[in-house]
């Protein structure tokens, strides 16, 4: 038997995933009105690296949550191994900087 991972943990994941996309939501917000205002290049840069790295954090919880559910229902439902795994590295190689 193969353990899917515990959904409550996936719930978890999922409801901070949302929550930091909101706040994501929120800084892309105020930097479009940063440049509409004319601030200066600094300060919006100190934003859009602040969003990138709040997006690159929430990347990592989706990952999470594709391990404990996506690969281990692919086990489930009798898939090979070595190719379910094959299609986690490829999806998880796509979003390695």
């Amino acid at each position: 038997m193969v353990m899917t991972g515990n959904s409550s943990e996936q719930e978890q994941i999922k409801q901070e995933v949302l929550k930091r996309m909101k706040r994501i939501e929120g800084q892309v917000r105020g930097i479009q009105g940063m440049v509409e205002g004319g601030k200066e290049c600094n300060d919006i840069l100190v934003q859009v690296k602040a969003a990138r790295s709040a997006l690159k954090s929430a990347t990592s919880l989706i990952m999470k949550r594709y391990m404990l559910k996506c690969y281990a229902d692919s086990l489930e439902k009798g898939e090979d191994p070595v190719e379910a795994m094959d299609r986690f590295v490829k999806v998880l190689t796509n979003f390695m900087d």
